[in-house]
């Protein structure tokens, strides 16, 4: 009786004695269905809008009848997701139920579908886990080797999901360096998809590990059924969607090229997250969705507002000096600016840091350089009253290095082979396999900080591939391991930081949006979006990572005109309003900017302290896509109680009398009025014909704005706010 009682406080229900063959994992408004009896295969049913009859799902001919984790070896006509090589060399498994667990806690459900082979000592525990407040649902496996013998894993994909083969669209992003995560639309036809990497570290340069589909036609933003995935890991991942003429069936897990996997007998293997969401209201409702997962179980820090910072790699480059810094900081914080981060160039002695070619590893304040070190930058911080933040790349060495000189061995490299160097022909990627370099990348964290606690912020970059495929601390037997061992490596180092420094901000990048994943940003409160900082080029990128990622982690800088990167010359005004849509920053030398340019920078830097909770915090409606070549774009962020607004236009083309469609909000309450405000009014006497508006919500959604008068040179653009009139 107080074990019953006990499970009853805890909110737990064990349902393996019932076996009632149906089980619903379900969130507020979907449901995902399997069928499971001991001794006989789990069954795959449904998955879509939420269901209160199971026998609906018969009834109406909607149940899939495909299993929930196919096996490779028996009945081998359609996709498998896991192989494995038994002691004796049988390649096949044969997976049945034997139990089914459903626990429910405050964060949520655990649904848990236990898989054994009829015969070997292989255990499967399938997860479904739900979210409470969301309609995310993620999904994941341990492999359990419970025999005495190594057995061999060939494939392991965390999920497997049939989908209704109709007119089905998807979406995804595809892009190089600089030009990362542009949106790809198309038709789903026969044949294969496949959505991967294998890179080894900076694995969202290409492709990223997140994708939406389409059940009844082209993907739109408010209407349509659309089921959006994202893998959480941060290393060689492979998305393929195999569609024929009676089904669509999505794997998604690590990328198993060159990793195949020895378990030792007793061992476990726990595959990342693949993380899910089924909308009825388009595109828009999928990524409301994860942005509500990321913000509260995802993102370090996920609600926590973030500061408006200047970074000093464009303004400076390697060029870091204490004078520099300190006049960068003052004329910051004149302007209104909250934190200032020091870029790369401030280490190294024996080498100090002026190019990319030496130093990575040597991280010691370069005394030429900074000769009243980190504590003097501190105390100039203080002076101005701003925060202090510090660049990093944990990862890797330089040949020309104490680091390299001292430890050769903690190297990534083949035997037998010459190194091959990435950026400055000499940068080495360190092996995180390996317990000590673990200690080390930890150390260099650590360090600073024990030193400095005043640090605010750290930029944790890392601009190198896995180039060399071979580690001198894994065993021979064990180098297939090394692109898995090499992520559980990097995220014991993490682990380890965000326990004994739960408040510092840290952002992710990797030779700018290289490693944007819901693998990587547990650990980190924020992603670089790219190291093109070109205000045009931002637009299209920040839209379709906004697909997938929330506002607050997407760190959107104003830059130099003309810009670094494309040599595009735009007005502060337009650069300023793109980067006020995701976490503002500015990315430029203040002494080079006219006065007026930094009397704007002052009032648009106010203002976005006045919108910060809307837009990092609010629920994102895209209207107006760049993709559709409109001649505009623009989008907004409402408060979940929708009394405040936040509405961004730009102009991205530029002809006479050219055709701009209406701007249709969205997310609004119809039957309350609300009062518009010309947020960056480039003359603040003279604000746009829209400031102090009053307009209802109703007419505002259904007919929208006419801008085109509002839009009449190249590189016009709108920020606009909306309050509710009480």
């Amino acid at each position: 009786m107080r074990k019953k009682a006990l499970l009853a406080i805890l909110g737990l229900s064990f349902t393996s004695a019932m076996f009632s063959k149906d089980y619903v994992v379900s969130t507020q408004n979907t449901s995902l269905i399997f069928k499971a009896e001991k001794g006989k295969k789990s069954i795959f049913q449904y998955y879509g809008s939420k269901i209160d009859n199971i026998s609906d799902v018969y009834n109406a001919g909607l149940n899939m009848n495909m299993e929930t984790y196919p096996a490779f070896g028996l009945n081998n006509k359609l996709e498998k997701v896991v192989a494995i090589t038994q002691p004796d060399g049988n390649m096949s498994l044969d997976l049945v139920v034997d139990s089914v667990e459903q626990i429910k806690d405050e964060n949520g459900s655990k649904t848990v579908i236990i898989l054994k082979d009829k015969i070997y000592p292989v255990e499967i525990k399938q997860f479904f886990r739900t979210y409470t407040n969301t309609d995310v649902i993620s999904t994941w496996v341990e492999i359990c080797n419970n025999g005495k013998k190594p057995i061999t894993l060939y494939q392991f994909a965390s999920a497997y999901l049939p989908v209704y083969r109709g007119e089905n669209w998807i979406n995804h992003m595809h892009g190089t360096w600089a030009a990362e995560h542009f949106m790809e639309e198309e038709m789903l036809t026969n044949g294969q998809k496949v959505i991967s990497n294998k890179y080894g570290l900076d694995n969202t340069k290409t492709d990223n590990p997140s994708f939406m589909i389409s059940l009844d036609g082209k993907l739109n933003e408010k209407t349509g059924s659309v089921i959006g995935g994202t893998l959480a890991w941060t290393g060689n991942y492979k998305i393929k969607l195999n569609a024929n003429n009676q089904n669509v069936t999505v794997t998604a897990g690590i990328n198993e090229e060159n990793s195949h996997y020895i378990l030792d007998g007793k061992q476990t293997f726990v595959t990342p997250e693949f993380a899910m969401t089924y909308s009825n209201s388009g595109k828009g409702g999928v990524s409301r969705e994860f942005h509500k997962w990321a913000r509260n179980y995802k993102l370090h820090q996920g609600n926590r507002l973030h500061e408006i910072l200047l970074n000093s790699w464009e303004g400076v480059y390697f060029k870091v000096n204490q004078q520099e810094m300190n006049n960068m900081m003052e004329a910051f914080s004149a302007m209104g600016g909250e934190l200032f981060v020091m870029d790369d160039g401030w280490f190294g002695n024996k080498y100090p840091r002026n190019n990319a070619q030496s130093s990575l590893g040597d991280w010691e304040v370069c005394k030429e350089k900074l000769p009243e070190g980190i504590g003097g930058l501190l105390e100039s911080a203080k002076k101005n009253n701003i925060k202090f933040g510090i660049w990093i790349e944990p990862e890797m060495s330089n040949t020309k290095s104490e680091l390299f000189e001292k430890h050769p061995d903690w190297i990534m490299r083949i035997d037998n082979r010459d190194l091959t160097t990435g950026r400055g022909q000499t940068q080495v990627v360190l092996d995180l396999t390996n317990p000590e370099v673990q200690d080390f990348a930890f150390g260099i964290v650590d360090k600073l900080m024990t030193e400095f606690p005043q640090i605010y912020y750290m930029k944790w970059d890392d601009n190198s591939c896995l180039m060399d495929y071979g580690s001198s601390y894994l065993p021979k037997d064990r180098q297939s391991h090394l692109y898995i061992e090499y992520q559980r490596g990097l995220e014991n180092v993490l682990k380890r930081i965000r326990a004994k420094y739960p408040n510092l901000i840290m952002q992710a990048c990797a030779g700018g949006g290289g490693r944007i994943t819901y693998g990587i940003l547990p650990y980190f409160d924020e992603f670089w979006t790219s190291d093109n900082t070109d205000a045009i080029q931002r637009i299209y990128m920040q839209w379709s990572i906004s697909n997938y990622y929330p506002a607050i982690a997407m760190a959107s800088h104003v830059s130099a005109t003309k810009n670094h990167q494309t040599g595009r010359i735009v007005p502060i005004k337009f650069r300023f309003d793109v980067a006020m849509s995701g976490r503002l920053g500015m990315e430029i030398q203040p002494k080079d900017m006219t006065a007026a340019e930094k009397e704007f920078s002052k009032r648009a830097i106010k203002a976005y302290k006045s919108i910060r909770p809307v837009v990092q915090l609010g629920d994102l409606y895209r209207l107006v896509s760049p993709y559709d070549n409109k001649g505009l774009a623009s989008l907004m962020y409402v408060t979940p109680e929708k009394d405040r607004s936040v509405v961004f236009v730009y102009k991205i083309s530029h002809l006479i009398d050219m055709k701009l469609p209406y701007i249709k909000l969205d997310g609004l309450d119809e039957s309350k009025l609300y009062r518009i405000k010309d947020l960056t009014p480039n003359n603040e006497k003279n604000p746009c014909r829209l400031n102090g508006k009053v307009i209802s919500g109703k007419t505002l959604m259904e007919q929208g704005l006419n801008v085109k008068n509002l839009l009449k040179n190249q590189y016009s653009s709108l920020a606009l706010e909306l309050n509710i009139v009480q």
